[in-house]
């Protein structure tokens, strides 16, 4: 689930020709991600499941979303099924976020693929997040390549862990 920051809150699908939908969030998927993450602060639910914390772009605030983290090959990604929404302009923008479940926290450092790189992860997301199919364009059997064509719609950061000596020149 996604949240659009608040309630009435337009979400945006950013496409590849940089237009935009005007759908808003259902009330339904508001109070699902204010569910999500009541149960995820408490460590509640599927283990894939974390909040992202991330400083506003504009504002400098932090927000805070539910999602899921997808895990393939030993690596750990982020996937904006909805497009260019909120959390993913301001990661996007910032290179870093917090994540966390329950009582753990971890600050990493994120960065966006390409679309090659992508296809695979929104493949191994859309089956592990069934709820978010009708946000992508082909079905969770679509060839890879298929994958690849949608991935500038679904924007997908790398996780990357923060070493010690990178928080302490972050601060």
């Amino acid at each position: 689930m996604q949240s659009a920051g608040g309630v009435g809150r337009k979400r945006k699908l950013v496409l590849g020709d940089g237009m935009a939908d005007g759908r808003k969030f259902s009330r339904a998927e508001r109070i699902g991600n204010l569910v999500a993450k009541v149960l995820v602060s408490s460590g509640v639910g599927p283990k894939r499941m974390h909040l992202l914390t991330v400083q506003g772009r504009k504002t400098g605030r932090p927000h805070t979303t539910p999602l899921t983290v997808v895990e393939t090959d030993g690596q750990r990604w982020l996937v904006a099924p909805y497009g260019g929404v909120a959390w993913a302009k301001n990661v996007g923008a910032s290179g870093s976020a917090k994540l966390r479940r329950g009582r753990v926290m971890e600050q990493v450092k994120v960065e966006p693929v390409d679309a090659h790189e992508s296809a695979l992860v929104l493949k191994a997301y859309i089956h592990i997040e069934p709820i978010t199919r009708s946000a992508f364009e082909v079905g969770p059997d679509a060839s890879l390549e298929e994958f690849e064509a949608i991935a500038p719609n679904h924007p997908v950061f790398r996780i990357l862990p923060v070493r010690p000596a990178d928080s302490v020149a972050s601060e």
